[in-house]
């Protein structure tokens, strides 16, 4: 499939194929309201029908289901904020940043600081000599024997499930967003700032009205598990077998894009939820394209259908990829190590 996929691209370099792409990233304000009122309406109604069961003490487990939904909602959400730190969701620049604010808000997420890491995230992904700002950590084999014991246990912890998919999104989502200190313009500053103080007003609100420990009991849950699944889909978009990595000097940007991004191919219904990101490779050779464009352009562009879909299946084995081998140029697994010469004195 690789060979296939290469042989495709001969004909195309990044600039030829953005080209080809860009009328698809031309904003639709019809399609962006739908997906608003769609999307908050339903977001906000159950997150009120949940409050409500809350004060009259149903148990948690009766509203888990509510919650559950609530999440995936949330997760639409995060994708509109997405399009809008490239400006991809509407036509005007104002209007992206105000949404991108309000969206931001609600996912607990700064909009300028993560427009800055993301949108570096995109110059440097499956760049080997520019990882680090915006992306998984990811180290080499060769970089990990090496590593002092700690670093090995660090990245081990960083890397297993239970961290990255549980603690991971409610400490990144809940507190290290609150207090990132990487700024390099007052924008990030200010935008960090302002999002936290919005999200103590509305939880003064909440405290005012239905209070605090409903708004925790139903917050708090919601965040952590549409963290959990937004975490998991970026991890899959640029962790999973065959992936593209490459040292910068012989880095190619439509592989990295066509290859070092996954088509992940969900279920409509989780793929509505998700706002079509698992077109992944769609969206980094242009990342122009709306989310409500990514399957129209992935219809009727023949080249991107190249790329072997990322079934759910298939996906969870990125669980035990872990490390990149260089001389194999794949992604490996943390047992592998024990059969690699000279590695089982230092594993």
């Amino acid at each position: 499939m690789a060979d296939k996929i290469d042989d495709s691209l001969d004909q195309w370099t990044i600039h030829s194929l953005r080209k080809a792409l860009s009328p698809y990233g031309k904003p639709d304000l019809r399609k962006a309201t739908l997906q608003l009122v769609t999307t908050f309406i339903p977001y906000f109604a159950i997150w009120a029908v949940c409050a409500y069961m809350v004060k009259q003490g149903y148990p948690l487990l009766a509203i888990f289901s509510l919650i559950l939904l609530a999440s995936l909602f949330l997760v639409r959400i995060f994708i509109f904020f997405h399009d809008c730190t490239h400006g991809s969701y509407f036509a005007s620049n104002r209007a992206n940043r105000i949404l991108g604010h309000i969206t931001g808000i609600l996912t607990f997420t700064p909009f300028d600081y993560w427009r800055l890491t993301h949108n570096t995230h995109h110059g440097t992904y499956a760049d080997l000599d520019h990882r680090g700002f915006g992306d998984i950590w990811t180290l080499t084999v060769e970089e990990y024997l090496a590593a002092p014991r700690r670093i090995r246990l660090a990245y081990r912890l960083y890397r297993n499930p239970f961290v990255f998919l549980g603690i991971g999104p409610g400490y990144m989502f809940l507190i290290a967003q609150r207090y990132q200190h990487a700024w390099k313009k007052k924008d990030e500053h200010h935008g960090i700032f302002f999002t936290n103080v919005a999200i103590c007003v509305i939880i003064v609100l909440a405290s005012l009205t239905i209070g605090w420990q409903t708004y925790l009991l139903i917050q708090v849950p919601i965040m952590l598990v549409a963290g959990a699944i937004g975490v998991w889909l970026f991890y899959v978009q640029h962790q999973f077998e065959g992936v593209y990595w490459s040292r910068h000097e012989n880095w190619d940007p439509l592989k990295a894009a066509m290859q070092g991004s996954s088509y992940y191919k969900l279920p409509k219904i989780l793929q509505w939820f998700s706002g079509n990101i698992g077109l992944h490779h769609v969206h980094h050779v242009f990342p122009r394209i709306p989310n409500y464009k990514l399957q129209h352009c992935y219809d009727q562009i023949p080249v991107l259908q190249q790329v072997r879909p990322l079934t759910i299946r298939r996906s969870l084995k990125s669980l035990w990829l872990n490390l990149w081998a260089e001389g194999e140029k794949k992604l490996v697994s943390f047992q592998s190590l024990k059969f690699r010469a000279g590695a089982s004195s230092k594993f």
